[in-house]
């Protein structure tokens, strides 16, 4: 089987993530402009219900697996890789029917009395049908990313993305003359075809390349495998209880969003247009950098168990070190254009400009979301992931708090909701680091944070004197040079300030080459 090194497997995963991250774009891209701010935002009101169930159903098993899997295939020890993929599928699919079920049963109740919007069951019954087969593919995923291979995993997100932008055009067309709630829900029949296309990829390639029958003696691994059972679960009972508290909070976010602004006086066909502007425009964008530092933090759980297993603290450190500085540069391209570029970012993207202020609020503090994740992923990874998990409740307590005592605020309603946003994802990365720095004594080093704070200071110059030249006329094609020229003089200030190293460069096959 083929295995990359670390940066090696962080890089397909990035080339995967932005071909991914394109598609998906241009897949909200399709449904903003058939379905509107309306459908969009019935379509983001069940993401959240989506996130919960698949939570529950995979119980913290892709990251257990992964680091499990790395450890035996480190030891050689294809027996106990044997039984983490048996005890992980029993799991999966004894999960997948108890929560698929009781997502169907509570279905009514949770669209009409929590979410207040009864349309919204349409998306969230077509949305059911997928959850096996995200929950299979998760454990795939994990088998895959053990065993340093992330190809699989990256053909398989391309391969979702292109069937869903092919099929939600054909479907939203088709049911939305019956109304946006219909045509909500066709827009989830399309993510169901992709999941269920990626799933057929990933289970074609794990049954060429497995070594065992994961049916065969099923039932008799599984009773000889309580200290493989032990083992997981050490690790993904606390992964659940991060994953849970942000599916959790991501569940009960509309429903306060909803509650506090009815509160405030807002009607309810304003706070599905604004909701819809807010999570189905703003935090895309946001989220965009994310395909770079899920990457990473996919490559550093594997990276960081190998390192852990043979004693080597300093390539733990050395390696989370990298995972920052990475995503921090990764990040500060997008804080500085999204905050300046705001309106007409989202006004050439969606047509309409109504979120450009909650995106000039949250875009210069998200710059510490971007490592938010790989900093969890290291705690994961080094068995700490409790730790992580009681950083998550604490900071979507704080923000949930914050969204539901401002956004009934007359004087704050929806900006409310955003400044309790940012403070969870501030809060959560603050706990994140102090975690990371009294356990294993993390610390940054100096010389890479002056470089960072400098590459943002002369990047957002830089975005100064190239907004002038977009005004002088305000056209996309004088929108695409501008951010052209920003982007540019960007990758410029990474190599003069050798932020990315001449050593790192090497590591990628394509640009390997440039140096022999």
């Amino acid at each position: 089987m083929t295995r990359q090194t670390f940066l090696q497997g962080a890089f397909i995963l990035m080339i995967a993530g932005m071909i991914t991250r394109f598609l998906g774009f241009l897949n909200r891209l399709v449904m903003a402009r058939l379905m509107g701010e309306e459908g969009v935002g019935l379509y983001m009101m069940v993401i959240p219900s989506l996130f919960l169930i698949m939570t529950l159903t995979q119980v913290g098993l892709p990251v257990a697996i992964s680091k499990r899997v790395a450890e035996a295939n480190a030891k050689n020890d294809k027996e106990e890789i044997k039984k983490i993929i048996r005890l992980s599928c029993f799991i999966i699919g004894l999960t997948s029917i108890i929560f698929t079920s009781t997502l169907f049963l509570f279905s009514s109740f949770i669209t009409t009395r929590l979410l207040t919007d009864p349309r919204t069951i349409y998306p969230l019954l077509a949305m059911l049908p997928m959850i096996p087969f995200i929950a299979f593919s998760s454990v795939i995923k994990g088998y895959f990313q053990g065993m340093h291979n992330m190809k699989p995993q990256s053909y398989a997100l391309i391969i979702e993305q292109v069937v869903r932008v092919i099929l939600v055009i054909f479907f939203v067309r088709i049911f939305l003359p019956y109304g946006v709630q219909f045509a909500a829900a066709a827009a989830m029949l399309s993510v169901f075809f992709g999941e269920l296309s990626s799933f057929l990829y990933l289970y074609t390639k794990f049954k060429g390349n497995k070594l065992f029958t994961v049916r065969t003696k099923m039932f008799a691994t599984i009773k000889r495998s309580k200290q493989t059972m032990k083992s997981l679960f050490s690790i993904a009972l606390p992964s659940t209880g991060s994953r849970l508290i942000n599916s959790i909070s991501s569940f009960i976010e509309p429903i306060l969003v909803t509650q506090s602004l009815a509160i405030a006086g807002v009607s309810t066909l304003l706070i599905t247009k604004q909701y819809g502007e807010l999570m189905g425009y703003v935090l895309p964008l946001l989220f965009l950098p994310t395909f770079i530092t899920n990457s990473l933090s996919i490559a550093i759980v594997p990276a960081i168990s190998d390192a852990e297993a043979v004693n080597n603290r300093s390539e733990t450190i050395k390696r989370i070190q990298q995972t920052i500085r990475i995503s921090l540069a990764s990040g500060a391209i997008a804080t500085v254009t999204l905050t300046k570029y705001a309106t007409p970012i989202l006004t050439y993207i969606y047509g309409s400009s109504n979120g450009s202020p909650f995106l000039t609020l949250m875009a210069p503090f998200f710059i510490l979301l971007y490592i938010q994740t790989p900093m969890q992923a290291s705690l994961q990874a080094l068995d700490l992931a409790q730790l992580a998990m009681w950083n998550s409740f604490i900071g979507n307590i704080v923000k949930l708090t914050i969204i539901f005592m401002l956004g009934s605020h007359p004087n704050f309603q929806m900006n409310g909701v955003v400044i309790g946003m940012i403070v969870g994802v501030l809060l959560i990365t603050i706990l994140h680091y102090v975690t990371l720095k009294k356990t294993i004594q993390f610390f940054m080093k100096v010389n890479d944070i002056m470089q960072l704070a400098l590459l943002l200071v002369l990047t957002w110059f830089a975005s100064t004197f190239t907004y002038n030249l977009y005004v002088r006329n305000e056209t996309f094609i004088s929108l695409s040079i501008s951010l052209l020229i920003l982007f540019i003089i960007y990758i410029v200030l990474l190599f003069l300030l050798n932020i990315i190293s001449r050593k790192e460069l090497k590591q990628i096959p394509i640009i390997k080459d440039w140096f022999n």
